[in-house]
């Protein structure tokens, strides 16, 4: 509420009447109404006339009490002032702070540009000086992760790191350590605590510094002179963008906007399928009181940095368009559940174009199968749901991709995209615990010589599910060594075994084995601050056809083996200022695993120890 419609008498309830007939002035006049001529309350002994619309009706009596009514009280105070009646006071308002200045005006709080946590004017909690619904938010953010880990790390053809070694497989151990840097503004135009903003321009902008040390040689770089450990730094841009609200469809603020420039955006609730910070433009709104909600974007996706993952926005954008549209019904199909429809078309023309990322390996064309460039059309026809079923909680994600590759992988020749995903995540909350189930299966393309690509591939997957990034396979990439050049099996941060380059820089591969997930957790609440977390998953290899074809192996088991994690997740003041996170992870390897990746007697598990510290302002 702005100055214009406070005043200090009205806040005391002794204010001056406006000039126009309002609330306080039919207070003020109910009051007149009993007062005497002489502007004195009557006298104690005479008791004030009765409204005849009170007395008590003959024959009637007051629930559980007896036949007759109570004798009405009379209240007397001889000798006090009458109230005041309208026109004792000046009529013209006396202005003060507004409303979100009231609190320190009155003393109650005292602000502070270094505190977080209370109110304050840089973190968007009150208005400019000057302004009345002007917002500036700043923020800062610290993100630091320290990793050891081990995986199957494939020795280098012309160079080990310990000369007399001549094993396929060398050491696994590895350690990363990450720093990275956040800093974020955003202004904003609007009472935005009821209504959407009229406008907000925001940007973020990251920097990065990295540094991994493994053991061996031409993993980190191309180049085998290369030392076995590497540091990097670079800035992106994560964010820069206009919000612009283009109208109300009603009363309760059900609303279009448009937003445009780089943004984040997921195309489901748990980034199965698309979740990317990426430039594009995106209309956006709702209806019937937000039980509606609608997006249609259109995503230009940008080129991104090896080995920070951040946008590299000087860089010319890919030849890969992502177009999304999605609708959301809540309560739907049951009170409680939210389901989404969407749509995504993912178009790909990078056929021709040759890419090498900062490491000097390829990205583009993937060194898989025939080694050709390739162009892809597909679609991705989805339903998600998220929500409960009286005290179910419940996710699922189901997807369906169909479309044309224009040379497989294997034969060179055009082929059809038919290939689908479906997710469930359950649980149950028992007081201070959530226990809670995973199941995943992406399908596999079973005969990789014909004309139909049946392996599920996502655009860009972030998927938090099942552990998440705790877990063993969703953190760490599996070199596919023996199969292809610079290939992975799965994604850092991916959940899906689909063959690619890499996630960031790579296409998509719709010639791959599949994956099939089942998983129990929990979640602990020990604490307000801490929260204790377990998974156990077993993975397997939807089919193998297409590892057969590339290993040139008769058989491959599909058993990738157990993932176990547990993470304890510290939050010393409730919020996500500062968070503090450790984690750890063993992968025991199946038969498939063994016998892809076999280094017996060397590593017979593998492990993923995650410290992650988060510092936000």
């Amino acid at each position: 509420m702005s100055a214009r419609g406070f005043s200090l008498a009205g806040l005391l309830l002794l204010g001056a009447a406006p000039a126009q007939a309002g609330p306080f002035s039919r207070w003020f006049d109910c009051y007149a109404k009993l007062e005497s001529p002489k502007g004195a309350l009557p006298a104690a002994d005479t008791p004030p006339p009765q409204d005849p619309a009170l007395a008590p009706i003959a024959g009637r009596r007051t629930p559980g009490f007896g036949k007759t009514t109570w004798d009405p009280v009379v209240q007397a105070n001889a000798g006090a002032v009458s109230p005041p009646v309208s026109g004792d006071f000046p009529t013209d308002h006396l202005p003060v702070p507004d409303r979100w200045r009231l609190v320190e005006t009155l003393g109650l709080v005292k602000s502070n540009w270094k505190d977080p946590y209370n109110q304050n004017t840089l973190k968007g909690d009150r208005p400019l000086c000057g302004t009345d619904d002007l917002f500036l938010q700043l923020t800062a953010i610290s993100d630091t992760v320290a990793e050891p880990r081990s995986f199957p790390t494939p020795v280098g053809v012309q160079t080990t790191e310990r000369p007399g070694s001549n094993d396929v497989f060398g050491r696994p151990h590895s350690t990363v350590f990450a720093q990275t840097f956040i800093l974020g503004a955003a202004l904003t135009k609007g009472s935005t605590a009821f209504k959407p903003p009229e406008y907000e321009l925001r940007a973020a902008i990251a920097f990065n510094f990295n540094h991994v040390d493994v053991s061996e040689r031409r993993v980190l770089s191309v180049e085998s002179s290369r030392r076995s450990f590497r540091s990097d730094a670079f800035v992106g841009v994560q964010e820069l963008f206009l919000d612009y609200h283009l109208r109300n469809t009603s009363d309760r603020y059900d609303f279009d906007s448009v937003r445009v420039g780089i943004q984040p955006f997921s195309s489901d609730f748990r980034g199965f399928l698309f979740q990317d910070n990426q430039l594009g433009i995106r209309l956006f709104g709702n209806r019937d009181n937000n039980r509606f909600q609608y997006n249609l974007a259109a995503f230009w996706r940008l080129e991104k940095d090896s080995n920070s993952g951040l946008n590299a926005v000087l860089r010319s954008p890919r030849k890969d368009l992502v177009l999304v549209a999605n609708l959301y019904r809540q309560d739907f199909p049951v009170p409680g559940l939210t389901s989404q429809v969407s749509v995504l078309y993912n178009r790909n023309r990078e056929k021709n174009d040759v890419q090498i990322d900062t490491n000097g390996f390829p990205v583009r064309p993937a060194l898989l199968g025939s080694l050709r460039g390739r162009n892809y059309d597909v679609a991705y026809l989805s339903y998600n749901a998220d929500g409960r079923i009286g005290r179910l909680n419940l996710t699922v994600s189901g997807s369906y991709a169909l479309g044309t590759n224009s040379g497989n992988i294997f034969t060179d020749r055009r082929a059809k995209i038919r290939s689908f995903f479906l997710a469930a995540e359950p649980s149950y909350d028992r007081g201070w615990v959530r226990f809670r189930g995973s199941v995943l299966y992406a399908s596999g393309d079973s005969n990789p010589f014909d004309d139909t690509d049946r392996g599920y591939a996502a655009v860009f997957e972030n998927p938090q599910f099942a552990g998440a990034d705790t877990s063993y396979w969703i953190r760490q990439a599996i070199p596919f060594a023996g199969g292809g050049r610079a290939i992975t099996v799965n994604s850092r941060n991916g959940i899906l075994n689909d063959l690619r380059s890499s996630k960031d820089q790579g296409q998509s591969n719709f010639s791959n084995p599949g994956t099939v997930l089942l998983g129990v957790g929990a979640d602990l609440d020990l604490l307000p601050e801490l929260r204790l977390s377990a998974s156990a998953n077993h993975l397997w290899f939807a089919h193998t056809a297409v590892l057969e074809a590339l290993r040139s192996e008769g058989s491959v088991p599909s058993d990738i083996g157990f993932d176990l994690s547990a993470a304890a997740t510290y939050r010393p003041h409730f919020n996500q200022n500062l968070v503090f996170r450790l984690s750890g992870a063993v992968l025991l390897p199946g038969a498939g695993f063994r016998d892809l990746f076999a280094n017996a007697p060397r590593a017979s598990r593998y492990y993923s120890v995650l410290f992650n510290a988060v510092l936000a302002y």
